[in-house]
């Protein structure tokens, strides 16, 4: 398949003759595949090949963003004629500084070629696999299996011209009966780690085949898996690793800086560039990922900035813009949590009574500042006992800080695995945290899930 770079070559023709002050293209393309299946029965199947153009204008400081997915030269000189007739009457941003200047990015591997094996045959076969093997426990199986290619190009009126291609595949596992159920999920940009077998054993473990207990609500110490853990991290780069959000006065990072806020063991960053994770070379600017510590063994350390709220301090983008209009700031979206020096069996043994979970599900922000969430246990809850797992528990909603549980550690395990939700609804570019398990002296539950 030719790269989006050289099917729309009249695209550095258009930045050329722009008539605006900036001009910004970015290219976003994508051809992939959904196959979701329910009780070991495949119901759906969908592809999907689509590209969109992202028009970014500034004309004295008027900024104008319009979106198209006609591609041909024809429509899309008639967006600028658009954009020209809004720009008249948008007020200007008088914070405005400039789109990024052309910068040297790494060289990254990001696609794999084994990713166009997985037709829909192929990705049937895997999954007949996937129900007899669960079919032979007296289970079923539900999920869904999503793979696909993206090509990212970002060209402006100052030089840049970045263009990256991507490969990704996510696998999320429910394996169930009447009474209870185990999940598993697996997410790469490399297909061929990809092992069906071994994760649909993950999720047969977590299954119980024995009656439910109910606990009452209150402070448990927890073991969190990763699932859970990376739903956490997701949360804190939402609410308070990134610069508007401190612009804004609304992170927990406010006037915190250098302060010990969480426990001495956990360092939570920002890599775009290492490869556990969900390689990105470049941002949605195709400003180059830089490293970034949100906290370094407990302490408050930086954010991350795109463009124009670097531009508000006088400071360089970290390269974490997202797609433009943006109004949620630059969120970090290869987030990594250092892993520590136990094993998973280690820290279920140092607990006398408390809490396994696998993970979240349906979670929400109560207090932002104090990144207060509220959410609910899913498919595999358990009750520990003199150090060992021993009956499933009913799904229980948590009521915490996810502040409060760092800064509640007792252990870090040294495994760490990558999760993602993947995405269905919005334009497909998958992204990743690399999360271990932790073991926190302190969780609250506030009640009992219906769910």
């Amino acid at each position: 398949m030719i790269g989006i770079e050289r099917r729309y070559p009249f695209l550095k023709k258009i930045i050329r003759d722009s008539p605006f002050d900036q001009t910004e293209i970015v290219l976003l393309a994508e051809d992939s595949s959904l196959t979701r299946f329910t009780h070991s029965t495949i119901h759906q199947h969908v592809a999907e090949r689509n590209a969109t153009l992202i028009l970014r204008v500034i004309s004295n400081k008027r900024i104008v963003v319009l979106t198209t997915n006609l591609l041909t030269p024809a429509s899309i000189e008639n967006l600028f004629e658009r954009a020209l007739s809004i720009a008249k009457i948008q007020p200007p941003n008088e914070e405005f500084l400039s789109l990024p200047q052309k910068k040297s990015f790494p060289q990254v591997k990001t696609y794999y070629e084994g990713i166009d094996y997985l037709t829909p045959r192929r990705k049937v076969e895997i999954l007949r696999k996937l129900f007899l093997k669960v079919k032979d426990k007296g289970l079923h199986a539900s999920g869904s299996f999503s793979n696909g290619v993206v090509e990212l190009l970002v060209l402006n009126s100052l030089g840049v011209e970045a263009y990256q291609k991507y490969s990704d595949l996510v696998f999320h596992l429910i394996v169930h009966d009447q009474e209870s159920s185990g999940y598993a999920s697996f997410v790469s940009r490399n297909p061929s780690s990809f092992n069906i077998e071994s994760l649909a054993q993950e999720a047969i473990d977590r299954v119980r085949r024995i009656p439910e207990v109910t606990i009452e609500p209150g402070e448990y110490e927890v073991i969190l898996e990763p699932y859970a853990v990376a739903e956490l991290l997701s949360f804190l780069g939402y609410l308070g690793f990134h610069a508007l959000a401190l612009q804004e006065k609304r992170s927990f990072f406010c006037n915190r800086f250098g302060e010990k806020m969480v426990d001495e063991r956990v360092t939570i960053y920002d890599d775009g560039l290492e490869e556990e994770g969900l390689p990105i070379p470049f941002d949605f600017e195709g400003v180059p990922k830089k490293r970034v510590v949100f906290f370094e063994s407990g302490m408050a350390r930086d954010v991350t900035y795109d463009s124009f709220t670097a531009g508000r301090e006088g400071k360089e983008s970290t390269g974490h813009a997202l797609m433009a209009p943006n109004t949620e700031g630059p969120v970090p979206i290869n987030l990594f949590m250092k892993g520590g020096t136990s094993s998973l069996e280690e820290m279920i043994r140092s607990v006398r009574r408390g809490i396994y979970v696998t993970r979240f599900h349906y979670t929400n922000v109560v207090e932002p500042m104090k990144a207060v969430l509220t959410g609910m246990t899913r498919d595999g809850t358990f009750l520990i006992e003199e150090g060992e797992i021993k009956k499933p528990i009913k799904n229980l909603r948590f009521t915490e800080s996810a502040l409060r549980a760092l800064s509640r550690v007792k252990a870090i395990s040294k495994e760490r695995r990558l999760c993602s939700e993947g995405t269905v609804y919005s334009r497909r570019f998958i992204t990743g945290v690399v999360a271990p398990a932790i073991h926190v002296d302190g969780f609250y539950f506030s009640g009992a899930s219906k769910l």
